[in-house]
């Protein structure tokens, strides 16, 4: 089954709105005419707005980098997924390694977020992955199995249909390391064989898994060469328009 290739831009903690707005405006031109390939943007929550209008009529999509479970209340400081839809947000990263490293995000956590995005129609992209300590202690399985698991509880099959799924090594976020393409490989399919478990064939081939991790125009050919690699969740290199533009044009490399 043809599964379209998604490229979404995490800028993290960057960009002012001036800044944002600038960004994607660069991008619309370098990316125009790009073909069977999928694009997202995920701007701070300070540049949504901004980056939502000057998206208008252009076939890139916005991402928020996460939300609360509450839908409204005394949260001071937390965004909810019905302000995330009344922005235009087409999907929200939920569960990056950022996150559960330094902000104490838990797989419980991360469920309560996912269903929060989904009853509002917002489609998460659920980042999974290990530590380098874990890979070395040969437990990257046992992690993935459990992070898969753990943040799908609850969730049915037809609303997985829509989901991404975003294998991010902790190891190789923002270091410059990058997995090589068949060890990214055998953990994605570990992944789409979990989804089986899960769920069904059927569902788990139209599941789009990304590769995160320190992704740039020089890896990404090889990585979206393997069967089960579908996209890349990109950080440092979606900051500038030329490099995360010929990530997107991968074909044309």
């Amino acid at each position: 089954m043809s599964r379209v290739p998604f490229m979404a831009g995490n800028w993290k903690m960057n960009k002012t709105v001036g800044e944002a707005v600038e960004l994607v405006k660069e991008l619309k031109i370098s990316i125009a005419g790009t073909e069977g390939v999928e694009v997202a943007v995920a701007p701070p929550f300070t540049a949504l707005y901004a980056v939502r209008k000057e998206l208008e009529g252009s076939s890139i999509r916005l991402a928020a980098q996460n939300l609360y479970w509450e839908e409204k209340g005394a949260f001071t400081g937390e965004i909810s997924s019905l302000m995330l839809k009344e922005l235009g947000c087409h999907y929200v990263i939920i569960g990056h390694s950022e996150r559960r490293q330094y902000f104490g995000e838990m797989d419980v956590t991360v469920n309560k977020r996912m269903r929060a995005a989904l009853s509002q129609g917002v489609i998460p992209i659920l980042c999974i992955g290990e530590t380098l300590k874990e890979r070395e202690e040969e437990k990257t399985f046992t992690v993935i199995d459990s992070q898969l698991g753990n943040g799908l509880k609850g969730i049915g099959e037809r609303e997985m249909e829509r989901m991404v799924i975003a294998y991010e090594p902790v190891w190789a976020i923002g270091t410059g390391k990058t997995a090589t393409p068949q060890q990214a490989e055998e953990v994605h399919q570990f992944i789409r064989q979990g989804l089986e478990k899960l769920y069904t064939r059927g569902v788990a081939e139209v599941v789009r898994i990304q590769y995160g991790g320190s992704v740039t125009p020089e890896s990404v050919k090889g990585l979206m060469s393997q069967k089960n690699i579908d996209g890349a969740l990109v950080g440092g290199a979606s900051l500038k328009s030329e490099p995360f533009s010929k990530i997107v044009r991968f074909k044309e490399m």
